[in-house]
């Protein structure tokens, strides 16, 4: 690839990364409709070749995508767009490696997904969810689950989901990584495997290990209000 990184990055030398963290909110047309009909792999080749603007329209095609994967994980909107252009950075470094053997999509959802669980890694809190930090919603919610399970109320759907993911902060990098595949974005077993580079039987375990983890995260929460 012709073009090289700088120390600031791709938008040091004016690539499409340049602002790459607003592009969710506007992925107009590629520059002069360029290549809009060009599969990936050709964008890529492009790309390769010292095209920057083939790489502009593989970030408008999937940025909606990667912005999807990246708001699974973090929840401040500055570290939603930071981890999405750190994403952008390394796909733009390592395009070299892309041998075309499985669709573009793929490569760049397993370099997302390895992009968030560093980040994850990175910033990992070890501190147990507290009660005194649930909004007085989910605590309503809370109450009622341990009361009286059952259907829940459009404002308790709500708590409950702020409430899951608060819990998720709490657990290690791991165990978020595999519950949101499996569980929120309903990915295979085999499928976790391929996006996170761990095999079939580590998947299995973590799971496992991790459903255990949220349960007595929730049960230590509901204990607590129901005295």
């Amino acid at each position: 690839m012709r073009q090289e990184l700088g120390a600031g990055g791709l938008g040091v030398v004016g690539t499409p990364l340049e602002g790459a963290a607003s592009a969710e909110a506007d992925l107009g047309p590629a520059v002069a409709g360029e290549g809009v009909g060009c599969s990936d792999a050709e964008l890529v080749e492009t790309t390769r070749a010292g095209d920057l603007r083939a790489f502009e329209e593989l970030m408008r095609r999937h940025g909606p995508r990667v912005f999807g994967t990246v708001r699974r994980y973090a929840r401040r909107e500055s570290e939603v767009e930071d981890l999405a252009q750190e994403i952008w950075i390394k796909a733009f470094q390592k395009l070299d490696s892309y041998r075309g053997e499985a669709p573009f999509e793929h490569w760049l959802m397993r370099l997302a997904v390895r992009t968030c669980y560093d980040a994850l890694r990175r910033h990992q809190r070890n501190r147990e969810a507290s009660f005194t930090d649930l909004s007085q919603t989910e605590q309503e919610w809370l109450l009622s689950l341990a009361q009286e399970p059952g259907e829940l109320e459009p404002h308790q759907a709500e708590a409950a989901r702020q409430l899951v993911q608060q819990i998720m902060e709490q657990l290690s990098a791991e165990d978020r990584v595999v519950l949101t595949l499996l569980e929120l974005e309903d990915r295979s077993v085999r499928e976790i495997a391929d996006l996170t580079g761990w095999s079939v039987a580590t998947v299995k375990v973590r799971a496992f290990r991790a459903r255990a983890r949220m349960r007595r995260l929730l049960t230590r929460l509901l204990q607590r209000e129901a005295r």
